[in-house]
């Protein structure tokens, strides 16, 4: 990278619901000093609410249902993320008889406050090792012994770790921690300062974007409507990923040849948001915008230049949207474009009957479109049970027999919000049927954003 250009550091935060990934973002935030006080997601009072989770349904249940782009929470926009693990501190005692964390790289004991709350204080300990007497005399004997004998079994077991290894995507260093708790999270902080990687090469076509390439290239990776419901607003944020970014650049809209002038990008820290003067590789930055952008579009000062590797992937629920007021069809197909294109969830059309069809890849974001319909767009709906399960995208290299597929089928045809044909299926048993019976029709569960084509 460019010796101009700060050093990045973008990486993702991913669990199920509720493991505490907001709670982990916003104590990393107060120890880099981004805000001064994180709200508890399940704290009392508007005051202490978590300042990433911005939407009615987060607030009111808890938990994070959208990405919070303050650290972003995509494997697209961020720049490792590895599998094999190599433990790099170990607790002492679990539960009521945790005592501490012991550094295996750097040999230390950080123990907690002694306080009721048990908040980590900053109390570091530096030892020789295991048997150092220093060590015997900040942990129970019990502890020390349990300690002993699971570092030991631990550093059989796993790798010793490697740098080089780490940011070839072999490695993945393992801290233990609590951040409801702030214990650790200025040692994971630290962790990614040192080894994580900066940004990395993206890829593209007709080749990878480079961070040090000096023309400004980025991509729209996520879209969200309606941040500030009283101005309906829609903002893309774009990973920015060579160059450096000045505001009011006009930028090469991929695939449509349209400048784009870029008069207020944003930077975010979930609702707050002031204006972005200039931005480097690894930034993401928000642009106001009317509907121009969307999800996989490339901005770029070059005009030959597509990024890739950003796919819509095949749902694994299918659901009927009916509306209990029927009057309010515009509406509805404007809130499900909205929510679409921020990739929530995906519509398909069928070529029989009039009820549009909204495919997910879990249950919550059903209760996230329901939720939203009522808060943000006034509109009253229901799901209902669909005869599908499943959906392909399908594509042949002769015309005429993909017509005559769909003509076959037509009551299992569909297209999407881009008008791609898509086959809708019963199951996936069903899948597996038509896709050996139909050797000329490729059914495919992804498609690359915004470029409209398929990949197996």
């Amino acid at each position: 990278m460019s010796q101009t250009h700060p050093d990045r550091r973008t990486f993702a935060i991913i669990s199920h619901p509720d493991a505490g990934k907001t709670t982990l973002t916003e104590k990393l935030l107060v120890a880099g000093g981004a805000i001064h006080i994180a709200g508890e997601v399940k704290a009392r009072g508007a005051a202490r609410r978590a300042r990433s989770d911005w939407m009615k349904i987060e607030q009111q249940r808890g938990i994070s249902v959208t990405s919070s782009v303050m650290f972003e929470l995509l494997d697209e926009v961020a720049d490792r993320l590895a599998l094999d693990v190599c433990p790099m501190n170990w607790p002492a005692g679990m539960g009521g008889q945790f005592e501490g964390i012991y550094d295996l790289v750097d040999p230390a004991i950080m123990k907690p406050g002694g306080d009721a709350s048990r908040m980590y204080e900053g109390h570091r300990a530096k030892v020789a090792g295991l048997d150092d007497p220093a060590l015997a005399a900040e942990i129970s004997a019990d502890a020390l012994a349990h300690l002993k004998e699971e570092t030991e079994l631990a550093s059989a077991c796993y790798a010793d770790f490697d740098a080089a290894a780490y940011r070839n995507g072999d490695l993945t260093p393992v801290y233990f921690g609590s951040a409801l708790k702030e214990f650790g999270v200025i040692d994971l902080l630290s962790a990614l300062a040192n080894h994580a990687p900066g940004p990395q090469p993206q890829p593209a076509e007709p080749a990878p974007v480079d961070p040090a390439d000096a023309a400004v290239t980025g991509f729209v990776f996520k879209v969200q409507a309606n941040m500030n419901p009283a101005h309906r607003d829609r903002i893309a944020f774009m990973r920015l990923c060579s160059g450096k970014f000045e505001r009011g650049m006009r930028l090469m809209q991929g695939g449509t040849g349209k400048a784009i002038a870029i008069s207020r990008p944003m930077l975010f820290l979930a609702q707050d948001r002031e204006m972005a003067e200039e931005a480097f590789p690894g930034d993401i930055i928000g642009i106001p915008n009317h509907g121009t952008l969307r999800v996989g579009d490339t901005l770029s000062e070059r005009t030959d230049i597509t990024i890739t590797g950003l796919p819509n992937f095949a749902p694994e629920l299918l659901r009927r949207v009916a509306l209990v007021d029927p009057t309010q069809t515009k509406k509805l197909r404007k809130a499900l474009d909205d929510m679409a294109e921020e990739g929530i969830i995906q519509v398909f059309y069928p070529e029989i009957g009039a009820n549009m069809i909204v495919g997910v890849v879990g249950q919550l974001q059903l209760e996230v479109l329901i939720s939203r319909l009522d808060a943000e767009y006034k509109v009253e709906a229901k799901l209902e049970q669909s005869p599908w399960e499943t959906a392909r995208w399908i594509a042949s290299d002769d015309p005429a027999k993909l017509k005559a597929f769909q003509s076959e089928h037509r009551g299992a045809s569909a297209t999407d919000r881009d008008g791609a044909p898509v086959f809708m299926a019963k199951d996936g048993w069903e899948v597996g049927y038509i896709t050996q019976r139909n050797p000329d029709i490729r059914f495919t569960a992804t498609k690359e954003r915004r470029l409209g084509a398929l990949a197996e």
